[in-house]
């Protein structure tokens, strides 16, 4: 078995991608395949060198090792789609060659125009395949007088293009519907489908496992492996994730980027946990599963078709019952870069102030369910004015006994000797029963 994770590197790693790794990831360790990451860099206007980065830190985070790509190696490369330019020329020179793509010279402008006067066409057939009949000696002419061109593949006119999913049954499209689409762009660099199809083929992927919204690639693409006379991988499309009002996840429902758990304060293994259940489950009942127990139950035949919802509040306990195995000193080191960036801690931290944070964090308990928690449930141990909750302040504080009780506390506290937590809280214990109100 040999699967593929190939992100394009045009910003952050987001929910969906992380969720189409991890299944990926999953299903080449529980079958003993091979996980292969291949970045999709042909769109030069938005790929960059920092979301390449992004991607590969939070892959990383996320502890998905891959066995074939960037910074490993392996015996399918380059890993880098823009590095392989001549394999798509070579395919598409060939498929030319075969009669089963032409060269095309119809600019975007006149495709526009003559769609308009043709009254407009289909959303899908958006090109009237002008340039499919070309004579031969035309052809050449226009190539010897450097006209820019693309190279269109010459799709069927009838009939249906079928394959069986491995998690939506038989899908079916009308070879009517598809257009001749594009190869290798007027810039040379190729088109989505056509790079992803080459790639595939040449890296022996057995299994394409991605999300739904790429169900309508996938006619195209076998389109190009029929082309191209190989036998196409199997493929399988994993549930779109909605937000908690199902509408399709975006930032408007909350954070959506690997970077942003990361950064606040989320840890890998339930990241890994809940991104498992968006989509798939083992049970009705389990909820919490290690690593091992993911790769050892994980199987396509568990994968849902119906679309997950990411539930910001699951996500949030989940984490929590992580943060219940961690050690004070892993705590710690959590809530820090949040206290340090509150400017409540300083850049240099000494054992002392790590003590006092072990101290707070241990205060907090099980209310501390992600990192950046810190700040709204413990800000106040870190300054020397308190600020108040204005709406908590006019109903705990203005009630008629409070500055009673509190100035008998305060002398209570002034006089303690020891000064440690039982005896303050019996001396706070007594207090309410003497006064009797309640120890809250």
């Amino acid at each position: 078995m040999r699967v593929r994770f190939a992100p394009s590197p045009t910003g952050h790693l987001h929910v969906g991608g992380a969720r189409t790794a991890l299944f990926n990831w999953l299903f080449a360790r529980n079958t003993g395949g091979r996980f292969v990451l291949r970045i999709e860099d042909t769109d030069q206007e938005r790929s960059t060198e920092a979301s390449y980065q992004a991607i590969v830190d939070a892959l990383r985070w996320l502890r998905l090792d891959w066995d074939e790509g960037p910074a490993v190696g392996g015996d399918f490369g380059p890993y880098f789609q823009s590095q392989r330019r001549g394999l798509y020329r070579e395919w598409a020179g060939r498929l030319v060659k075969e009669g089963k793509a032409y060269i095309c010279f119809c600019t975007q402008e006149e495709v526009a125009a003559r769609r308009a006067a043709a009254g407009g066409m289909t959303e899908v057939s958006t090109y009237d395949r002008k340039c499919r009949a070309l004579a031969p000696d035309e052809t050449e002419r226009r190539l010897a007088a450097g006209e820019l061109h693309v190279v269109r593949i010459k799709t069927p006119l009838d009939g249906e293009t079928a394959f069986d999913d491995l998690i939506h049954g038989r899908v079916v499209f009308q070879n009517a519907n598809l257009e001749d689409f594009i190869l290798i762009k007027s810039d040379g660099f190729p088109t989505y489908n056509f790079a992803a199809t080459v790639d595939d083929m040449a890296m022996k992927i057995s299994h394409i496992i991605r999300g739904d919204d790429h169900i309508s690639n996938t006619p195209r693409q076998l389109v190009v492996y029929r082309a191209m006379g190989i036998e196409p991988p199997r493929f399988g499309h994993v549930p779109l994730i909605m937000g908690p009002d199902k509408t399709r996840l975006s930032k408007r429902h909350g954070a959506t980027s690997m970077a942003q758990f990361t950064s606040d304060g989320y840890l890998p293994e339930a990241m890994v946990n809940y991104l498992a259940l968006l989509g798939w489950s083992f049970d009705a009942e389990t909820s919490l599963f290690d690593v091992a127990d993911l790769i050892k139950k994980f199987s396509l035949a568990k994968v849902s078709a119906t679309p997950a919802v990411f539930d910001y509040q699951k996500l949030q306990w989940m984490n929590g019952e992580y943060m219940k195995r961690r050690s004070r000193e892993d705590k710690v080191a959590l809530v820090l870069p949040h206290l340090e960036r509150a400017g409540l801690v300083g850049s240099e931290v000494d054992d002392a102030t790590r003590n006092y944070v072990g101290q707070v964090v241990d205060v907090i308990g099980e209310r501390l369910k992600i990192g950046r928690q810190i700040i709204e449930q413990g800000a106040f141990f870190f300054k020397e004015r308190v600020e108040y909750d204005p709406a908590a302040a006019e109903e705990f504080l203005k009630r008629h006994y409070v500055s009673a009780a509190f100035r008998v506390l305060e002398e209570k506290l002034r006089a303690l000797e020891p000064f440690d937590v039982p005896t303050i809280e019996t001396t706070m214990r007594g207090l309410a029963a003497e006064m009797n109100l309640k120890v809250g």
